[in-house]
């Protein structure tokens, strides 16, 4: 029950909404070029882990290999690492209050997900 009142403060208050379609424009970007389309799925991860995030987790998926890591270093490169730096800094901003500490968790979570996002996948927390 508490995870579900957190995921419905965070679409309200903590901009879980605003970064679920940030990630689903980069997505439609993404799919308009053939090459890309795996990095379109890998922003739509990103942006139902950012709508709902209390209750579930990132965990590395089986049969990943050499070429998710091979992409994974591209997109580093082109996205992961400010995407990541901004979890980073709106985490710090949100922890800075008491009552955004949630949410800055929630920040922190999203973080190795913008970074590394290809080869994972999200699975409902134990």
């Amino acid at each position: 029950m508490i995870r579900f009142v957190l995921n419905v403060l965070w679409l309200a208050f903590g901009g879980g909404l605003v970064l679920a379609v940030g990630y689903g424009i980069a997505a439609l970007i993404c799919f308009v070029l053939v090459v890309t389309i795996p990095f379109g799925v890998a922003s739509l991860r990103l942006a139902s882990y950012s709508l709902w995030p209390f209750g579930r987790t990132l965990v590395p998926k089986s049969g990943a290999g050499v070429p998710s890591g091979l992409a994974n270093l591209l997109w580093v490169v082109l996205a992961g690492w400010w995407l990541a730096l901004s979890h980073v800094l709106a985490g710090i901003a949100l922890c800075v209050t008491i009552v955004g500490i949630p949410f800055g968790i929630a920040n922190f979570k999203l973080v190795p997900a913008a970074f590394w996002p290809l080869g994972r996948e999200v699975v409902d927390a134990p």
